[in-house]
Parts: structure tokens; sequence; C-alpha cells
């Protein structure tokens, strides 16, 4: 079970409360979760990454215990404790400006 924490904005959009839960049965890759949460939250797509290309929205960001996983391949496997469950996998809305 991959354990998925969402922004606040995108939460409220699929009507979500708290963290999502997600089973997979292949490996755990950020392609596989977002594929799945799309899937389970079909107004989600197109928020997180772009439909056509897949390619992450610039302002969104993925952490997971403590690293910033945003630049990773999608199909690069998550860390073994985002996908044992222990720790989540987080999207994140950054901020830009100065």
């Amino acid at each position: 079970m991959i354990r998925v924490v969402l922004p606040a904005h995108l939460r409220t959009l699929a009507r979500i409360d708290g963290e999502v839960k997600i089973e997979l049965d292949g490996p755990a890759t950020q392609r596989a979760v977002l594929d799945e949460l799309e899937s389970r939250y079909p107004m989600l797509r197109g928020t997180i990454r772009d439909q056509s290309t897949y390619e992450r929205r610039a302002f969104v960001r993925f952490f997971a215990c403590e690293e910033d996983l945003s630049h990773e391949a999608p199909d690069t496997p998550l860390p073994e404790r985002v996908a044992s469950g222990h720790e989540p996998f987080l999207v994140v809305g950054a901020m830009a400006g100065g």
C-alpha cells in the first residue's frame, strides 16, 4: 500500500479527506502511483502532470523520505519506505516569486 498526500486544493477538487491509500500490482514508481491516482480520481487528470506528455507540471513537486524526487525518471522505483507504506509520497505545490 502506498500512502499519497495531496495539497489542499487537489484534495478539495477530488473530495478527499486526508491521505489516499493506493494498492499497486506492479513496482511502486511515480508513474504507477499517478496512473492509479488519476484512475480513481479522474478529476485530477491534468492537474499533476500534462495529459498528453505525462510530464510533471512545472509548479508541482514530489517528495518522499525527505528527498525531492521531482526530477527522477517516472519509472524509477520509489524508496522502500514509501513502497511499504511507512512513509508517504508527497505531491506538493511549489511556490515561486520573490
